[in-house]
């Protein structure tokens, strides 16, 4: 208890507010996402995820880059995890949900971690969405699928790529919420609260 309580002492109030906000807004957009991807990955014989990951997971990097803290995308991936549990939605994994939901996060921060970045360049943040999908299409093919490795491969390079791109709308937008930020850069934008 106190490993997570010292974890959770690095996060303001303000950042724990936009790590809910951004989990809730992953998950609520997990319902339209799914079945638009279906039409793409159909027709391959792939998961449906693997595309959709890569959209879902942009709320992991994205919560990353605001947070800009070491565990934020971690954090992400558990709060989405008990969501799941607590509403039932999307929970056909069972216990492995948590892991399913958390593995992603973890990959994103230890991506950030070794590279020394967070989610600050267009590289980095196609990286971490790459990571994220890639991770989390892995950790669902051993929980579900088990996939034959052709298969496997191509829904594992369509993971790399589509959370790749998840990364950088993700990073576009941290771009935009950066120019009109004011909190943590004090009321007048020079690290002075006033």
């Amino acid at each position: 208890m106190q490993i997570l309580q010292k974890m959770l002492d690095k996060f303001s109030v303000f950042d724990l507010i936009i790590i809910a906000m951004i989990s809730a807004l992953g998950i609520a957009s997990k319902p339209l996402i799914v079945p638009l991807s279906h039409i793409i990955t159909g027709p391959l014989l792939i998961p449906g995820g693997v595309v959709a990951g890569g959209f879902y997971m942009l709320w992991i990097v994205l919560g990353a880059g605001i947070v800009g803290k070491p565990g934020a995308a971690a954090l992400i991936g558990v709060v989405q995890a008990l969501l799941v549990f607590g509403t039932g939605v999307f929970g056909s994994h069972g216990a492995m949900t948590l892991l399913s939901y958390t593995l992603p996060g973890l990959a994103v921060d230890l991506i950030l971690y070794l590279i020394k970045h967070r989610v600050c360049c267009l590289l980095c943040a196609f990286l971490a969405g790459l990571v994220a999908n890639v991770s989390g299409s892995s950790m669902v093919n051993i929980i579900y699928f088990r996939l034959p490795f052709v298969p496997l491969t191509l829904a594992l390079a369509v993971s790399a790529l589509s959370g790749g791109l998840g990364g950088i709308i993700a990073y576009k937008v941290i771009q935009v919420v950066n120019k009109h930020r004011t909190w943590g850069k004090g009321c007048h934008g020079d690290g002075k609260d006033v």
